[in-house]
């Protein structure tokens, strides 16, 4: 399972799934009480830095770091200066554009916020979320407002960028509570906003509860209606939509995350974590221990590979592109297509224009504002 163009690599992302608790929507790789194991899992992350180090045969310059999790804030100071020491020493630095982790309220010192500064850490990821204490323990999401305004009296004006992430559609927060929480939130100093439809993901603790009914969710019509005026809302106070869930003042998009919208090669460091290369996709594995052991006894960590095939790079271009509203060239959506196929898929283009769900300019197409909540079902329809 090589890893082809490894010196090519200006991205990297690394994993930290440590969490105070597990949230029920959290559908990512990511364990509670097992914090005992936090040495021994940077140890294996070290290593498979070692790995990557060996395997690109280069200091990588890199652009981007995103450190995600799992809950990332809770990594201990003396184990995350141990991870920067180690990035320096096996990559270049030299040309970094952007350096982001995400943090959750109520797992941050005052403290900690000046080792990132020093670090060079300069973008901020904070999980707010809501601003409904009662519906976030329901969920079992254990901050408070409080934790979330301490915060931005903390980090306002130390970090280039904050961003914030929000959910749309949780239970029990009517039309008018969350047109109060923007209003708020867009007098914090911020520069960017992610937000979210709330997904229920199969297996989830919150897959079970709505299941029986223990959960009720908003009408996605009504979620779709006011995603609508979420987006004109920022607009007005300078947040831009550049993709379906992000909005950010000028200057403040994230560069990381375009890399992977631009399908930019990535390197993913950790349990679970994803990579690139160009060629293919992989993962590793998914469980702790197993992901340990392997680092310690130099075995893969890799548990999955996908070979991108033709009509993979194609579905792809044509969902990414209409995902971050740049559009996709009409090049690349009938690219090796037999001509029934391109007729096809003309067809198709018709059809949709006609129900203004795209529009098209010159050789690129795009998503109209109708589609915005709907845009992977116009990237099917426009490759099956």
């Amino acid at each position: 399972m090589a890893f082809k163009n490894a010196d090519l690599v200006r991205s990297l992302y690394i994993h930290w799934p440590f969490c105070p608790y597990k949230c029920s929507f959290c559908p990512f790789v990511a364990f509670s009480k097992f914090d005992r194991f936090m040495v021994d899992y940077q140890q294996a992350l070290l290593k498979e830095m070692d790995d990557f180090s060996v395997e690109s045969g280069t200091r990588n310059k890199l652009k981007t770091i995103y450190i995600g999790g799992g809950t990332p804030s809770t990594w201990p100071d003396d184990l995350l200066l141990e991870m920067f020491n180690k990035l320096n020493d096996k990559f270049n630095l030299e040309v970094i554009e952007e350096i982001t982790i995400e943090a959750n309220p109520g797992t941050v010192r005052y403290e900690q916020l000046a080792l990132w500064q020093k670090l060079g850490i300069t973008r901020i990821s904070v999980g707010v979320q809501s601003l409904n204490d009662e519906v976030l323990e329901k969920l079992t999401r254990y901050q408070k407002v409080s934790d979330v305004r301490q915060f931005m009296k903390w980090a306002g004006g130390m970090f280039r960028s904050l961003s914030i992430d929000l959910i749309l559609g949780l239970p029990e927060i009517s039309d008018d509570e969350w047109k109060r929480q923007l209003e708020e939130i867009v007098t914090w100093p911020i520069q960017h906003i992610s937000v979210y439809f709330l997904s229920i993901h199969e297996g989830t603790a919150l897959y079970f509860k709505v299941k029986r009914d223990a959960v009720l969710l908003p009408a996605d019509d009504e979620t779709v209606d006011l995603y609508h005026w979420t987006i004109e809302f920022l607009k007005i106070h300078g947040f831009m939509q550049y993709e379906i869930s992000s909005f950010a003042k000028l200057g403040h998009e994230s560069k990381h995350n375009r890399a992977y919208w631009s399908r930019d090669l990535y390197k993913g460091l950790g349990v679970g974590a994803w990579s690139y290369d160009g060629e293919a996709r992989f993962q590793n594995e998914k469980k702790l221990m197993t992901y340990i052991e392997a680092q310690k006894n130099n075995e893969t960590c890799l548990a999955y590979k996908e070979l991108l095939t033709a009509e993979n790079v194609r579905f792809e271009k044509v969902m990414l592109g209409l995902r971050s509203l740049q559009g996709f060239w009409i090049e690349d959506a009938l690219e090796g297509l037999s001509d029934a196929k391109r007729t096809e898929f003309f067809e198709k283009v018709g059809m949709l224009k006609d129900q203004s769900f795209i529009k098209q300019v010159g050789d690129r197409i795009y998503l109209t504002t109708a589609a915005l909540a709907i845009e992977n079902e116009v990237a099917v329809a426009l490759t099956v």
